[in-house]
């Protein structure tokens, strides 16, 4: 039963990826900094490798998740499939990229409009006069990927008569995995 679990929830993974749609295309990723107040945001899941659970983010190289990151790596993030009644709930080590053929390759296929989100004059969270008078830069760009490394997994569906939580953890290299009371 945990292997069909583990089938299904690799299968949405995957789906997430390659459906506009679908609701584990987006995610909330919460973060710890210096202040020791958890940050929660919505990131759009760009990328995920199925072997090792890996999923990818694209953000402003500016951003206060990113200073998160550097100060403390350890980050969850909590996905939700509304119709399916189901929950992720990932723990894991974020890492940003720093191969800049990578990011470049990547920047090549985000579309042209939402180019712009990585070239604004002020970091994102810096207060402004108007929504309208956001200016942008020519030359610059502050794209960045993250990739989060999971190292636990929550797996939760609620439906009758009676709910399903499996943790799976990721020990010595493989992942083993516990049935939780819901």
């Amino acid at each position: 039963m945990k292997d069909r679990i583990w089938n299904e929830m690799i299968a949405e993974l995957q789906a997430s990826i390659g459906e506009a749609n679908h609701p584990f295309k987006f995610a909330t990723l919460a973060t710890l900094g210096l202040e020791r107040l958890p940050r929660m945001r919505t990131i759009k899941i760009r990328g995920f490798e199925p072997d090792s659970l890996q999923l990818t983010f694209y953000t402003d190289s500016r951003s206060k998740k990113i200073l998160h990151i550097k100060e403390n790596n350890k980050v969850s993030l909590l996905m939700y499939h509304p119709k399916k009644l189901l929950q992720l709930r990932f723990e894991g080590l974020a890492i940003r990229e720093r191969n800049d053929e990578v990011l470049r390759e990547h920047w090549t296929g985000v579309e042209g409009r939402s180019q712009k989100d990585y070239t604004t004059v002020y970091a994102p969270g810096t207060e402004i006069q108007h929504p309208e008078k956001i200016e942008y830069l020519e030359d610059d760009i502050y794209f960045t990927m993250v990739y989060i490394l999971p190292f636990k997994v929550e797996y939760l569906k609620l439906k009758r008569p009676n709910h399903l939580r499996v943790r799976y953890s990721k020990r010595e290299g493989t992942w083993k995995s516990d049935f939780l009371v819901p």
